[in-house]
């Protein structure tokens, strides 16, 4: 249509080239309005996925609206856990072990171990240490002796008793015993009732009408 009409030619050399270049800059108008999203000191595109490089546990997604972050969701560590580590470029805690603390000590799962002469532990799969105590009889004298390795005491003399509430004399188990002159004492065995239940005395008789001068 421009040659139709006899345009000198570099007039319409001068219209083509302005045509060109509006065409070019509608082209880069357009390009310029594309939805993209800042962030790190970069640009993301639509359908981009990102971490930011405040917080590395925030991932966010560019979308045609903006950014949208949310935060990455740690899963629970197992109730067993006993050393737990959190490294820089963690987002989440890391469990390095599980077991059973008991007394300051770290046991396995499954684990049995004697804390004491008078305990049997095992580590259970909950991280919980349960233990049985014993349970000792008590020991047929009155100066029983706990033994190094051993939970229950021992009567390193034997079965025996006091000869009265004074506590102040101590007798063997078994026949009867000549406290003094005049007095005869006994301490109970297996075969009395209420072995040794109450006071641990002697059952003590008396002869009559008998001086403690006199022999028996």
């Amino acid at each position: 249509m421009i040659a139709s009409k006899n345009y000198p030619l570099g007039i319409i050399r001068t219209w083509l080239a302005l045509l060109v270049h509006v065409q070019c800059s509608m082209a880069f108008s357009v390009a310029g309005h594309e939805n993209t999203c800042e962030a790190n000191g970069s640009v993301y595109y639509v359908g981009e996925w990102y971490f930011l490089d405040s917080d590395h546990c925030t991932q966010c997604e560019c979308t045609a609206e903006g950014s949208a972050c949310a935060r990455t969701e740690c899963t629970s560590l197992p109730s067993a856990c006993i050393h737990v580590s959190h490294y820089p470029t963690d987002c989440c805690p890391r469990c390095e072990r599980i077991g059973c603390e008991y007394r300051g000590e770290v046991y396995d799962l499954g684990e049995q171990f004697q804390p004491s002469e008078c305990e049997q532990c095992t580590c259970e799969n909950d991280g919980i240490a349960r233990c049985l105590v014993a349970d000792c009889a008590p020991p047929p004298c009155v100066n029983p002796v706990y033994q190094k390795g051993k939970c229950c005491p021992e009567c390193k003399d034997g079965p025996n008793c006091y000869v009265d509430s004074s506590r102040t004399q101590v007798i063997p188990g078994g026949e009867p015993v000549w406290v003094d002159s005049c007095t005869k004492c006994r301490c109970h065995d297996g075969q009395d009732a209420g072995y040794w239940e109450g006071n641990r005395l002697a059952t003590c008789t008396r002869v009559k009408n008998c001086s403690t001068e006199e022999a028996p």
